[in-house]
């Protein structure tokens, strides 16, 4: 229990900036949902979002992973982080400036004709994005979790800031007829408001990307060639296992555009959709401040005589998060609703679909760490792009038939597909005894108490009030269910 209490102290260090800074940056969604009433306006949101999310993983192309894998394996950190830092700034700056000159073209063939300012906003995003990645793995590296987490929060707070003031101050001062309004109407645009949401995302980069110069101490005569001809090999498998991936996690917000035949309703329904998608935004945080903790974790504990009981460990209690968060957002959705503006609400219906997508996402990155422990990333590449197949099979089969449901069902299919084949693969690569009977009734009686709820809500037609009190009621329930169940005692 020791391992697991230190990864727990870290992920609290993390999830802290996390649930601080996500959170206050999720609380812009209320904002953008209310401010773009019609749907259509945050589908555009959305869908650069998932072009950013994308576009991410070619930027850095599997190096944070590498950094960890030849830190622990050189004997001179200093000579590696120099290398993968001099070939993401070579990379970087040639890709940003390539986007940068062909914007007008790129944005014709995305159909933004005239709004050539996105593609070239959303490029610097990426390049300051990227060149800050490896720095903050080596924060990672050193479990300097804390400045980490301070910088996560201030590129949020800057990003919350610049959003209040384009989008609730700037309206206000260009309108109000005072003695500078004149300066605040040349930059007010009231019909292009979308930008603003761009800009304040590049601001917040901007700062970052300053805040973190000191950790950019390298020398270009660290950079070893053939070090970096090991390193490709290895993360040659990540960066189509990440391309791969980032289809499976964006490319339906990308398709609901080009297979819904009207593109007022397929941007609409793209805007519901990504709305909707922020309601897991519980289950995303801990997945994410798990993530951070996790990666350089399971590396340090990699070759100990007890590695493999850590493993199974630490899968037992991220299944008992994720169904408790699961359930917990499901109890309480009608107060979670109003999260988002009601132009939106037409979607709740996803919700728990998408909760359970991204908790077998979740349990699949668990899964992962024995083919990235043991070198083999071939495999992550496999199963990445079976998912990506299993993606772009069932969206253009669904979303035709029912619009955005079907692209959340289709997330739900893929990912729940690439976790079990990444168990099996590993129970004879590299066996774990996760018990995984035992991982399925945790998650098996969260969903039954979701659905009980449910039906007993609709059969006794129970006004808000006593449906919140019932569902607190099983909310405790279950967490005593669970408590007789397993005892929360260690796995032997």
């Amino acid at each position: 229990m020791n391992v697991v209490k230190k990864l727990a102290g870290q992920s609290a260090v993390y999830g802290l900036s996390s649930i601080i800074g996500r959170f206050l940056n999720y609380l812009l969604v209320p904002l953008h949902t209310n401010i773009f009433v019609q749907p259509g306006q945050y589908g555009v949101v959305t869908e650069f979002y998932a072009y950013i999310s994308f576009l991410m993983i070619l930027f850095t192309y599997g190096m944070e992973t590498s950094f960890f894998q030849f830190s622990r394996q050189e004997n001179n950190s200093k000579k590696v982080f120099g290398t993968i830092m001099s070939s993401i700034l070579a990379t970087t700056t040639v890709v940003t400036l390539g986007i940068l000159f062909f914007s007008d073209r790129i944005a014709e063939l995305i159909m933004y004709s005239g709004h050539k300012e996105y593609v070239q906003i959303m490029a610097l995003v990426l390049g300051l994005d990227a060149l800050t990645s490896i720095p903050f793995a080596k924060l990672r590296k050193e479990s300097k979790a804390k400045r980490f987490a301070l910088l996560k929060i201030i590129n949020i707070s800057i990003n919350i800031f610049f959003n209040l003031f384009f989008f609730i101050a700037l309206p206000y001062l260009a309108n109000s007829g005072g003695l500078f309004s004149e300066y605040f109407t040349a930059i007010y645009l009231p019909d292009n408001m979308v930008v603003y949401v761009f800009i304040a995302n590049l601001f917040a980069s901007v700062v970052t990307f300053l805040l973190l110069l000191k950790e950019f101490r390298f020398s270009f005569g660290d950079f070893e060639f053939q070090l970096l001809k090991k390193i490709l090999l290895y993360t040659l498998p990540l960066l189509v296992a990440g391309f791969a991936g980032m289809i499976n996690e964006t490319l339906d917000r990308v398709m609901i555009k080009y297979l819904i035949s009207d593109p007022g309703d397929a941007m609409a329904q793209l805007g519901i959709y990504g709305a909707c998608y922020k309601l897991s935004i519980l289950m995303t945080l801990f997945i994410q401040a798990f993530k951070y903790a996790a990666e350089p974790f399971f590396f340090s504990q990699y070759g100990k005589d007890d590695a493999k009981e850590s493993y199974a460990v630490v899968m037992k209690y991220f299944v008992l998060t994720c169904s408790f968060i699961f359930l917990f957002i499901m109890m309480y959705i009608d107060v979670f609703k109003y999260f988002i503006g009601p132009s939106y609400r037409s979607g709740l219906h996803i919700v728990p679909i998408l909760l359970l997508a991204n908790m077998c996402l979740g349990i699949f990155f668990n899964l992962s760490m024995w083919y990235k422990l043991t070198g083999e990333t071939r495999y992550g590449a496999y199963f990445a792009i079976v998912g990506a197949v299993i993606t772009i099979i069932g969206n253009i089969y669904l979303i035709p038939l029912v619009g955005y449901t079907g692209a959340a069902w289709t997330t739900l299919i893929c990912y729940a597909s690439i976790m079990l084949l990444s168990y099996f693969t590993g129970a004879r690569k590299f066996p774990v005894n996760y018990r995984p009977g035992k991982l399925a009734g945790y998650i098996g009686l969260s969903i039954l108490f979701f659905i009980s709820s449910e039906w007993l809500t609709e059969l006794l037609s129970l006004n808000f009030t006593i449906k919140m009190i019932l569902n607190t009621v099983l909310l405790l329930l279950y967490i005593g269910l669970v408590f007789q169940f397993d005892k929360l005692k260690e796995i032997r």
